[in-house]
């Protein structure tokens, strides 16, 4: 007889939301033997709402096979782990109803456990085969019973599958310092502001925006302190230490920081005028566009390397993320003038291993 059970979930949406689909199965945690699996697709939906429907199922496969075992749940969705223990609030209303129903099916005494995704794969496989089921002209129900110790592999070409998912990057500009509420040139070469009061309280939105949302895998950020300080109110939020990535910095601006429009171009007329015509430019002193563009092509590029399949909060600037947009819509160099960014906005752009990218989202301001 079977005393402790482990339950492996997982759930995710093509287009987030889009098709979506989970996976969950009930595993003999002693032998490893999988006792019971299930995936099933469950139409348009969010990645949370999939995950929150994949411990529901997992529940449902607890209570029809192994009521009397000692149950632990793991998942690679820190956020809904760390809701369903209690450590965090839910927020969004689509969360709360599966939330209460998961509860209801939990046992008393369940362990809540965070597993990073590469072992959370066999779920992951079942969603993944179910979703790729309905493709092809199936029920989109993957299910079954059974000694093996391990469920079906992931396809290689899925949304899911280790080569085959995108890496998303969440980019977030800081939220408001005293130079951004003078509207003055604030690059890396000047007076390294941290936030105000009011600058917290966007980043304590923007966090609870992201959480909401997860699950996130890493937090980076820009050297300097304004996105520093939005990145640890981010990292708190989340559960996650954050690394500085150097590349995220904004332009150097030269002998402008620190100054307004109007005041460069009364006392720099010219190099105005000149910055103005050409991304190949610089500020007396400081970087012209172009040269920002090739540090953040160099960035974009590590990040990808670093991350594959992994979701990653960037804190950083206007320029580097502008520039960011600009490479993943194909756009020329100079289409950045055309954007606006707003303090601490999440912009969030999706790279595939193919090298496409879908722009998920700009200038979203919680």
């Amino acid at each position: 007889m079977t005393d402790r059970v482990i339950l492996e979930a997982d759930g995710g949406s093509r287009g987030n939301p889009g098709p979506a689909s989970y996976g969950a199965l009930i595993r003999d945690a002693g032998t490893g033997r999988v006792i019971a699996q299930r995936g099933e697709t469950i139409g348009r939906a969010t990645n949370n709402v999939a995950e929150y429907s994949g411990l529901i199922a997992g529940l449902e496969l607890y209570r029809e096979h192994t009521p009397d075992a000692r149950l632990e749940v793991r998942m690679d969705s820190k956020l809904v782990i760390e809701q369903m223990a209690g450590r965090w609030r839910i927020k969004h209303a689509d969360m709360i109803p599966l939330a209460e129903k998961a509860r209801r099916l939990a046992p008393a005494d369940v362990t809540w456990t965070w597993v990073p995704r590469e072992r959370n794969k066999d779920a992951d496989a079942l969603a993944n085969a179910a979703l790729d089921d309905e493709r092809d002209g199936g029920s989109g129900v993957v299910s079954g019973s059974g000694t093996s110790a391990a469920a079906p592999s992931a396809p290689s070409t899925g949304w899911s599958a280790a080569g085959g998912r995108p890496t998303t990057l969440v980019l977030v500009r800081h939220g408001v310092t005293s130079a951004t509420e003078r509207k003055a040139f604030s690059g890396s070469t000047g007076d390294d502001h941290g936030l105000t009061d009011a600058g917290r309280q966007q980043a304590d939105r923007a966090a609870a925006w992201i959480a909401e949302r997860g699950p996130v895998d890493a937090i980076v950020t820009s050297p300097l302190l304004r996105t520093r300080e939005t990145a640890a109110v981010i990292g708190s939020d989340l559960g996650l230490d954050v690394s500085v990535e150097s590349g995220l910095a904004e332009t150097s601006f030269g002998d402008w920081d620190g100054y307004t429009f109007a005041e460069i171009q009364e006392r720099w007329p010219e190099e105005m005028s000149a910055w103005l015509a050409s991304t190949d430019v610089a500020p007396p002193g400081g970087e012209s566009f172009a040269e920002v563009d090739r540090r953040i092509t160099a960035t974009r590029e590590a990040l990808l390397a670093a991350h594959p399949g992994e979701t990653v909060v960037a804190v950083s600037h206007v320029t580097p993320i502008k520039l960011l947009v600009r490479h993943a819509l194909g756009a020329p160099l100079a289409s950045i003038y055309k954007m606006e960014l707003s303090p601490a906005s999440i912009t969030t752009v999706a790279w595939w291993p193919d090298g496409n990218a879908s722009l998920r989202g700009f200038n979203i301001v919680p």
